[in-house]
């Protein structure tokens, strides 16, 4: 231990990074390549919620795996879609950075040992089988945008087998050991220190380094257990959540670490803290947590506690997924009343935003007996496990048939004479050679004629078969420059940084699949140099 301003220190770093997930080891190595000194914490293993997620970076404008896989792209066309999309969550002059930043951060990735290839999915699809790693993740091929810009496909998965996130973490928190990075794991950062002026200059945390090596194994393995299966088992989770707090509490020690120029908070959002969801975003409960324990909201506390402004705290992305099959981008999603709900072509999370906030949660998807059996034929094809479980429970468990349409809207609790006008317009629609009456591509319509018909309840709900995961997007407010955390006043808080989705940033309007671990990336490694230039000119 040393005195450091009148402060004793167990450990010392330039930087010090909270939360190890793709946001925290982008910025560990970026900071390490600066020439800082970097400690990393986490709460419990590392990976965060990209190790759980499908691994998909959103990336465009002509990169390498684009070439290998033939496809034409541009900036100025990724720039055109993503800013309808991200809106003004950031300066159209970030945007740019991002576009213009993407092909190199796909290289920077692969330098790091994270693996991609151009195999093409020749299919619409929310994630793509293990025969492919390239795909539309977005809306790019929907009515609505192809008119801004020439579709391409940007959703980079990382090679693996089923959700292939652990593909993008373990090779960055790889590297970053290599590269000289002390990650403390089952580390938990409890307060920022600051000087007499304000600025954070350390970390005080509880750690449990010191237990003994029989309870360090204990308490890995309910945290891997916590992640994985507990994300799909909320009362597995908490149950594992309780036997953690109790090791922590028996066996944590407290630690303070100091940071000479910076900390940089990349801990995730809140979307496990139901309390906050319920405060900031009360509609949004009852979906699957798409997280960590971890996702909290103690990151953002953290960074609050000093002074932090937040924004967009609200904005909370939901997944209602209809594909694959890919059949199903030709049903039709309507209401309780019987009316189209959207382009159903358009990306899922934009589907289940319609849901939500315009129609109570509440939809169907319907299909005539043509497009349920071709949906069936696709399932082998198109699916890993996980899609065939939900699609096999939507077939099982969701469906409602009828031998007509008012039939079946009267077993599902539909309009009846409110879906009867519905099919007859998108039929008459099709016949006559017209254009969809929401706006969905020609080649995605189908007429619903064949008997019987089916009306599949998409709900947002709790459920084990057909989850709607979700995760929050708003988050601390950040210089878009340099990643420094700003006061409400607009001023930067001297020595904190944040990234991720701790942090406002590219994807805290809309998600689209990939976009919040390629602005992890993006952000992470923003703080990470300018906390370390701040380190070389302290020197």
């Amino acid at each position: 231990m040393r005195e450091v301003q009148s402060m004793t220190w167990d450990l010392s770093a330039d930087v010090v990074v909270i939360g190890y997930g793709a946001a925290g080891t982008s910025a560990a190595l970026e900071a390490v390549a600066g020439g800082a000194k970097v400690v990393a914490i986490d709460r419990f293993n590392g990976g965060g919620a990209t190790e759980l997620s499908g691994g998909v970076v959103y990336a465009g404008g002509g990169t390498s795996i684009q070439r290998a896989a033939g496809v034409e792209d541009t900036p100025e066309a990724m720039l055109a879609y993503l800013t309808h999309e991200v809106g003004d969550a950031v300066s159209p002059e970030t945007l740019r950075r991002f576009v213009d930043g993407s092909p190199a951060m796909i290289d920077w990735l692969s330098s790091h040992g994270v693996p991609f290839e151009g195999s093409l999915c020749p299919y619409k699809t929310s994630y793509p089988s293990n025969k492919h790693y390239l795909y539309y993740s977005g809306s790019e091929a929907a009515g609505a945008f192809r008119g801004i810009a020439k579709p391409a496909p940007r959703g980079h998965r990382a090679k693996a087998k089923g959700t292939s996130g652990k593909k993008i973490s373990a090779p960055l928190a790889a590297a970053a050991k290599v590269a000289g990075v002390d990650f403390r794991p089952h580390t938990r950062a409890t307060k920022l220190v600051t000087d007499d002026e304000g600025r954070v200059i350390g970390v005080e945390a509880t750690t449990m380094r010191d237990a003994p090596a029989k309870v360090q194994n204990l308490f890995a393995r309910l945290a891997r257990l916590s992640a994985k299966p507990g994300i799909y088992y909320p009362p597995l989770r908490r149950a594992l959540e309780g036997r953690i707090l109790r090791l922590e509490r028996a066996h944590a020690k407290p630690i303070r670490i100091e940071a000479r120029s910076g900390v940089i908070v990349s801990a995730g959002g809140f979307i496990a803290n139901r309390a906050l969801v319920k405060e900031h975003a009360p509609q949004y409960r009852g979906g699957l947590v798409l997280g960590t324990t971890g996702d909290d909201g103690s990151g953002i506390a953290l960074a609050q506690s000093v002074g932090a402004a937040t924004d967009r705290l609200g904005n909370v992305s939901a997944w209602r997924f209809i594909v694959p099959p890919s059949a199903f981008l030709r049903a039709l999603v309507v209401d309780k009343a019987g009316s189209r709900v959207i382009d159903e072509s358009r990306y899922g999370a934009a589907v289940g935003h319609a849901l939500i906030a315009e129609h109570e949660g509440r939809g169907w998807l319907l299909a005539d007996a043509d497009l349920v059996r071709e949906a069936r034929s696709q399932l082998g094809d198109q699916s890993t496990w996980f899609q065939r479980l939900q699609a096999e429970g939507l077939f099982r468990l969701e469906a409602k048939k009828g031998a007509t349409v008012e039939e079946v809207a009267r077993r599902a609790g539909v309009d009846p004479a409110g879906l009867l006008a519905t099919v007859t317009e998108h039929n008459l629609a099709i016949d006559a050679g017209e254009p969809d009456p929401v706006g969905k591509p020609a080649e995605f319509t189908k007429a619903v004629r064949t008997p019987p018909f089916s009306l599949f309840d998409i709900s947002i709900k709790p459920s084990v078969t057909n989850p709607c995961p979700m995760l929050t997007l708003g988050g601390v407010v950040v210089d878009e420059a340099t990643g420094a955390v700003k006061t409400a006043g607009g001023q930067d808080i001297p020595g904190l940084y944040a990234a991720g989705r701790t942090a406002v940033g590219i994807c805290s309007n809309s998600y689209v699949s990939g976009l919040s671990i390629a602005d992890c990336i993006f952000s992470g490694r923003r703080a990470g140099l300018h906390a370390a230039q701040r380190a070389r000119v302290a020197r």
